[in-house]
């Protein structure tokens, strides 16, 4: 892939979770499910970026990881569920099974299965949203 693929690619994972996995925690939030306002500007450790934006810039990490792994993917699963189902759970597992912990959270989210419900439909719309946003960049360049 090229670096203008990668930078794409990075791109579309940014904008995916301004748009889609925010929003997703934004129903979350109206529903009183989400433990943290969605588009939380809280200042995170040790840089103080907005949580946001520390997010959506990990969001474009995992789109470089997506667009990455797709080829591998491609033989045996079409695109719409490699990004919704691929992207939705790998990034579930990491958040849970790494992030977290690494954060001082419970390992696995204490196993809480409202918190995977919750964790994973917001990942899967984000994949959406960053499948939908490749196929539209895509169409442009």
């Amino acid at each position: 892939m090229t670096a203008f693929g990668l930078a794409i690619a990075f791109l579309a994972g940014f904008i995916s979770v301004l748009i889609f996995h925010q929003g997703v925690w934004a129903i979350f939030g109206a529903a009183g499910k989400a433990p943290s306002p969605a588009w939380n500007m809280t200042p995170t450790k040790p840089l103080g970026i907005p949580q946001v934006i520390s997010s959506a810039f990990w969001g474009g990490v995992w789109g470089i990881v997506m667009a990455l792994i797709w080829p591998f993917f491609s033989p045996f699963m079409s695109y719409w569920p490699f990004m919704i189902v691929i992207g939705g759970l790998l990034t579930t597992l990491v958040s849970l099974f790494a992030v977290a912990p690494a954060k001082g959270r419970p390992f696995a989210a204490g196993w809480d299965p409202a918190i995977w419900i919750m964790v994973t439909a917001v990942n899967a719309a984000w994949g959406l949203g960053l499948g939908i946003l490749l196929l539209a960049i895509a169409r442009m360049t």
